[in-house]
């Protein structure tokens, strides 16, 4: 086994050092350098869509994906060398997706095979871009509580109603929906999950402009938006089951925006803005994070090897989704320290001047979106760590 490790080890790096190309080996600094896919991306550069196709051909955006579905069939083993050889060469990502992240995994357990067949290879190619229809006014944290509706009108589901923060709604190109197909039943009962384009007469969208400037969120509104019958996933009345899988994932990808990934170290980027002079106490603080960080980066790999043998992740996914926030928190705070009144730059001349305060801004809504941290540390105490009482 650990011959064909390294056999695969050797073939991956020969691969990548041939296939991967040198713009593509630099840290992720702005929106405009994450490769999103869908039918109106527009590239930022030829080698974006170069190193995008590359990998798809590859199967290598979803490296451990049945091939059948544009996956590259390999064994988690495999994939973790497969990442490792990436950051040795600090290869950006070809490809983000909520449809990797999040709805794959999905349709990969409750899909039929149609839906299988007709959505994982676009999205492990990059053709499709996904959002998430989950929130609601009136129903964030207690997301049961939902009441956009689907009525079945023949071969159709009727679905009215509204969501909110719904990131990229207004770039995406179709949406994975929670809706209610039975408004009498109890409110984690009576809740279907739908596919549906974006596209579709009745869907709109509105941005919602945040305190960093940006408007990743959008109002979505479905008025008598006719949904074909045969893009219900699961079992009509069941969606609660798989709204709760998802949502692992999520809170794992959420969770997983500070690990050992290609962007710039806070200690690689303080020796570049301070040299050596580094104040003593900066110092320890920036030390501390980046050893919690590769500590996390260890503990994700464990909890995706134990859910690869079949243990599942279950309410794990709030204890990486509860530390990974406070961790991206923490690195934003450490880089304003060492940028110091450069870091509170808003606009200017100079590429990219505001992003680091915008940043900043941002990273604050990391301990509410995908469940707030207040509701994932009610479920460490009550079912990781079966606190009394809890």
């Amino acid at each position: 086994m650990a011959d064909d490790l390294e056999s695969f080890r050797a073939e991956a790096r020969a691969w990548l050092e041939a296939n991967c190309p040198a713009a593509m080996r630099a840290p992720v600094k702005r929106e405009e350098d994450v490769c999103w896919g869908g039918r109106n991306f527009v590239f930022s550069s030829p080698e974006q869509k170069q190193w995008l196709d590359a990998m798809a051909a590859k199967g290598w955006t979803v490296p451990e994906w049945p091939v059948a579905y544009g996956g590259g069939g390999l064994s988690r083993a495999e994939a973790k060398v497969l990442a490792q050889e990436m950051r040795a060469i600090r290869a950006r990502p070809p490809l983000s997706s909520f449809g990797i992240w999040m709805l794959g995994p999905a349709l990969l357990k409750y899909g039929s095979e149609a839906q299988k067949l007709e959505h994982l290879p676009k999205i492990a190619r990059g053709e499709i871009r996904w959002c998430q229809g989950y929130s609601e006014p009136g129903a964030g944290s207690d997301l049961a509580s939902l009441r956009t509706s689907a009525v079945r009108e023949g071969d159709h589901f009727v679905v009215n109603g509204q969501k909110v923060w719904t990131s990229y709604a207004d770039k995406a190109d179709w949406i994975f929906c929670l809706v209610r197909t039975d408004m009498a039943a109890a409110k984690h009962l009576g809740i279907s999950f739908l596919l549906f384009d974006m596209a579709s007469e009745g869907v709109s969208t509105s941005p919602i402009r945040l305190i960093s400037g940006a408007s990743p969120f959008c109002q979505t509104f479905f008025d008598n938006v006719r949904v074909p019958v045969e893009n219900l996933m699961g079992k009509a009345g069941k969606g609660w089951d798989i709204a709760k899988y998802l949502l692992t994932h999520e809170r794992e990808m959420i969770g997983g925006m500070d690990g050992a990934d290609t962007r710039s170290s806070v200690s690689q980027i303080a020796k570049k803005v301070l040299g050596e002079n580094i104040d003593p106490l900066l110092r320890a603080e920036i030390i501390r994070h980046e050893v919690d960080a590769w500590a996390f980066l260890l503990t994700m790999e464990r909890v995706k090897d134990e859910a690869r043998a079949g243990q599942g992740t279950g309410a794990l996914s709030s204890m990486l989704k509860y530390y990974g926030t406070e961790l991206n928190k923490q690195r934003m705070e450490l880089l304003m320290s060492v940028n110091g009144s450069d870091a509170l730059a808003w606009e200017g001349d100079n590429e990219g001047e505001g992003d680091l305060a915008r940043s900043w801004l941002r990273s604050r809504a990391n301990s509410i979106e995908g469940g707030t941290s207040e509701v994932q540390l009610n479920i460490i105490a009550k079912r990781v760590l079966a606190l009394p009482g809890a």
